[in-house]
């Protein structure tokens, strides 16, 4: 297609509204509920500019990127008022086109108000696509917008070319981390700390953090586990003409998201408190009574017709209100609805403990003596106290300290046994891997305990590096002991690179003459000298499959594990030995590597 047509096709489709707006859910996961829509256009279906690439790299090399964003924009708060699609409406602008001389100030917010949409239902989404140097004239944009009442976000951080500076200086309301950062979070440690990054400065900024582009349960699990809560991406819904209204029905199944193994594994009902509840139609003066019945009663749900949160009510806010002059006699007989606070937390019962610890901790405004809501598939069911958290946390916390081991820090075998127990309970389909360093003792006697310690550090490094924390768990057996637990999927892939890293990180530890000859001598167990080549990593493994969980135990499970490392370590250097769980009782290599 050449120039003059694509200019020809982008005319055509300004003067004729030809475009499309479709609507991407955001979902906030502890609410189950919509947050609001970010709105996507699309050129028409039989048309060259039908991409949003093609559309939009041909209007800025036209010069009309300004008028097209606001085509895109009027045809969005029109579709979006038809179907009066509830919570917030996201529209992207380009940086570039508020600082274009052909730009219209005010020309939004006339929009909005001929489609009778409030300001304060809009969040302005700017997405960069090319480097902005004029930050001072952006910012005079950005506040112009925050003046008349739209708040701002921050599409696609990491991915511009200026996109830190412009969430220093812009302070938004919204983050959303680009794709590239979500894509294969579960297994890529340094994603899960650059969000963590992000997460933390978000906290300071007050602002929120919208994670896009999720396609994976895993991914979701991961974002969730470190506290993300609200999320966008083709797993939940695509961009649609008429998108779903029900956070619910887009919420994947509970068990098709992996379970964390290195936590505790229960639920929330030692946290709930079945507190009634009130309807959002309950008269204010009914609610105070409540409170006054009830002197240790700290909250109230105020749910809708459905039976679903919608609202709390908090004994110290309602009073702050009442105390006011003529505000008993004012609210009385006005509905709780009128009082009620909407920024609440609610989680599900099957969630964790640490998942519900860590969408506490992220939430700036939410106070120790506050509750939050306890539900089941979306349902009222009780209170949970912030403080009863705080407690539970703290005594896993110091039960994980007494287990631990006193090197490594990792789980010790208690836990070990807690996780193979709690793996046969769940019948999850996994690889239990018994990981053991050749040649370690004759190591120790020459190189001494205090290099062998660092010899054990290193090791458990290599395989915090390797572990999913959504789906994994690694723990310390004991001296150059370590377990292993990974999910079915990439596991080949993942202990091959645990290999290749222990073999390049121990290069420090040895002696320039032992890193040449490739060997060292030391006394063996007779006390006779022999020589031993370098240090080297024997895995063996077990193939675990569901239909084998109910005939094992988890000790039996163990001995499986070490019957695997043994045969691995018959076979010098680098080995990796697999038993199937469904396999004769014999165990039989499926998978071996020798010598690296």
């Amino acid at each position: 297609m050449t120039t003059t047509e694509q200019l020809s096709a982008l005319s055509s489709i300004l003067t004729q509204s030809g475009l499309h707006s479709l609507f991407q859910p955001i979902i906030s996961l502890s609410e189950r509920r919509i947050l609001g829509y970010e709105a996507l256009s699309r050129g028409p279906s039989n048309n060259p500019l039908h991409s949003p690439v093609a559309l939009f790299a041909v209007a800025r090399q036209a010069g009309r990127l300004s008028e097209l964003e606001i085509a895109c924009r009027e045809s969005a708060c029109r579709r979006f008022n038809e179907q009066q699609l509830p919570g917030l409406l996201f529209l992207n602008v380009s940086p570039e086109s508020l600082l274009e001389a052909a730009h219209q100030p005010g020309r939004t917010l006339q929009l909005l108000q001929d489609f009778g949409i409030p300001a304060s239902q809009v969040v302005i989404e700017l997405t960069e696509q090319t480097p902005t140097d004029d930050f001072q004239l952006l910012q005079t944009a950005l506040h112009h917008y925050r003046a008349m009442g739209f708040s701002i976000a921050l599409d696609d951080l990491g991915a511009g070319y200026s996109s830190l500076r412009l969430w220093s200086e812009l302070r938004p309301d919204y983050v959303k981390i680009d794709r590239h950062f979500i894509d294969g979070i579960h297994q890529d440690a340094l994603k899960r700390e650059f969000v963590g990054s992000i997460l933390q400065i978000a906290k300071a900024s007050r602002a929120q953090v919208i994670a896009e582009g999720i396609e994976l349960p895993e991914e979701l699990t991961v974002l969730t586990e470190m506290g993300v809560d609200l999320v966008q991406g083709y797993l939940l819904c695509r961009p649609q003409e008429h998108p779903p209204r029900d956070a619910r029905a887009m919420m994947p199944r509970q068990d098709s998201i992996a379970v964390v193994l290195s936590e505790d594994g229960s639920d929330l009902s030692a946290l709930l408190n079945e507190q009634p509840a009130v309807n959002r139609d309950t008269p204010t003066a009914t609610v105070l009574e409540t409170f006054r019945r009830q002197a240790n009663l700290n909250s109230l749900a105020v749910l809708n017709e459905q039976s679903q949160p919608c609202g709390i009510v908090h004994r110290h806010s309602l009073s702050d209100v009442l105390l006011k002059p003529f505000a008993t006699d004012l609210f009385a007989r006005k509905p709780i609805s009128r009082l009620m606070s909407d920024d609440f937390l609610a989680v599900e019962l099957s969630q964790s403990l640490q998942q519900v610890s860590r969408l506490i901790t992220s939430r700036a405004r939410q106070r120790i003596e506050e509750d939050f809501i306890i539900t089941l598939n979306g349902g009222y069911l009780g209170l949970g106290r912030v403080i009863d958290v705080l407690k539970l946390i703290t005594e896993l916390k110091i039960q994980q300290a007494r287990y631990a081991n006193p090197l490594t820090l990792l789980p010790g075998n208690v836990p070990i046994q807690q996780c193979l127990t709690r793996l046969l309970q769940q019948q999850r389909e996994s690889v239990i891997c018994y990981v053991d360093i050749d040649s370690f003792k004759p190591f120790n006697d020459i190189y001494g305990y205090g290099r062998g310690d660092e010899v054990l550090l290193c090791l458990a490094q290599c395989l915090n590096d390797r572990v999913d924390p959504a789906r994994d768990f690694v723990g310390h057996i004991g001296g150059d002991d370590f377990l292993l637990v990974l999910g079915p999927q990439d596991w080949r892939k993942r202990l091959n690179q645990l290999l290749d890293d222990f073999q390049s990180q121990c290069r420090r530890f040895y002696r320039s003459e032992h890193l040449e000859a490739g060997c060292f001598i030391a006394p063996n167990r007779q006390g006779q000298r022999q020589e031993f080549a370098l240090l080297s990593l024997s895995i063996g493994v077990v193939h675990l499959h569901p239909q084998a969980c109910e005939q094992l135990d988890a000790s039996q499970l163990a001995e499986m594990a070490s019957q695997a490392k043994h045969h691995a370590k018959s076979v010098q250097g680098y080995s990796v030995h697999v038993i199937d769980s469904l396999a004769a009782p014999e165990p039989k290599a499926v998978w071996l590597t020798g010598q690296r």
